[in-house]
Parts: structure tokens; C-alpha cells; sequence
């Protein structure tokens, strides 16, 4: 009885080998090598989605509102950065009032629900003339705080007479994504 005893013992205290160590750490370290970057990844296209989508519904809210006027009144008015500070390091939540902007409203965008809480600032800027108008609208944050802004910017035109009638321009701009 105590020769099986022992032996149970001594299985119930089994350690682990130097080699089934190293291989424990290694499957443990292959995982992480990639789960971890794909992680890192993903978090950062979704703090990506704001100002991409922002962006492309602005810009084809300004194409729609372009094709109920002329081209000389192509596009709404200027419209200010909002808010009207970046924010820094942090999303927040825009003050009460703060997407009322005549801008705003004719092109029905607020880039978040009201009380949610985002990270980046959007304006808008058109040029009119009596035969042709542009806009640009433009998306600037910064993610991690150090003071260098991310901006992406899309861009669109419409002239009097083009039977393509208000146009988004191909592209994005984009500087400092990764700030």
C-alpha cells in the first residue's frame, strides 16, 4: 500500500521539464507574436473609422446638396472647425449646440451621435463662383495627445455646364495617420 501511495504522490508532484518548458513558452510566444500586432491593428482602424466615414458622408452630403442648386451655389457655406479645439490625447463629447452651424444642418452631419463622445474635428470649406464651385472638407485629431494632429481631407467640385453635375474628387488625403 505505501509503494502505491508513493507513487501517487510523486505523480500528483510531477514537474515539468526544462523541454516541455521551452515548448510551452514557445507555443505561448507564437500566439502572441500574432495575436498581439493584429490587436494593435485592428484597435487602430477603428479609431480610423471617424474620420474615414465622417469624412466620406460629408463629402457625399455636399455632392447631394449640390445637385438641388446651381453650380454657382453648389456647395453650403464655410463652415468653422468643430470643435473648435482638436482634441488632445482623448475622445470627448461636443458641447450642447455645437453641430447647429447653418453648414452643419444643410448638410445634415454631426460625425457621432449627440452625447457621444469622439476624437476628431471637422470643417468645411467651399469656394463659389459664378461658373464653378469647390469644397473641402477636412477631419483633424490627435490620438495619442504629443501635440501633432492627424488630417484627412476629401475634396469636391461641380461646374456649370459638366454633366457629371457636383462631383466627389477620387481620394483621400491623409497626413501624420499614424501620428
Amino acid at each position: 500500500m505505501s509503494r502505491t501511495a508513493s507513487s501517487r504522490s510523486r505523480s500528483r508532484s510531477r514537474r515539468f521539464s526544462p523541454v516541455e518548458l521551452a515548448v510551452g513558452f514557445a507555443l505561448v510566444g507564437s500566439l502572441l507574436a500574432v495575436v498581439v500586432p493584429t490587436f494593435v491593428r485592428e484597435v487602430h482602424a477603428s479609431r480610423l473609422v471617424e474620420p474615414v466615414d465622417g469624412l466620406q458622408r460629408l463629402g457625399a452630403a455636399a455632392v447631394a446638396y449640390g445637385r438641388v442648386h446651381p453650380a454657382s451655389q453648389g456647395f453650403p457655406a464655410s463652415a468653422p472647425l468643430t470643435p473648435a479645439a482638436v482634441p488632445r490625447g482623448r475622445c470627448l463629447p461636443d458641447d450642447p449646440g455645437a453641430w447647429e452651424h447653418p453648414t452643419w444642418r444643410a448638410l445634415d452631419f454631426r460625425p457621432v451621435p449627440e452625447g457621444a463622445p469622439h476624437c476628431f474635428a471637422f470643417s468645411f470649406d467651399s469656394s463659389l463662383s459664378p461658373a464653378a464651385s469647390m469644397f473641402r472638407a477636412d477631419a483633424h485629431g490627435d490620438l495619442d495627445g504629443d501635440g501633432i494632429p492627424s488630417t484627412f481631407e476629401v475634396t469636391g467640385h461641380y461646374a456649370d455646364g459638366d454633366p457629371a453635375g457636383p462631383v466627389l474628387d477620387p481620394g483621400m488625403f491623409i497626413d501624420s495617420e499614424v501620428e
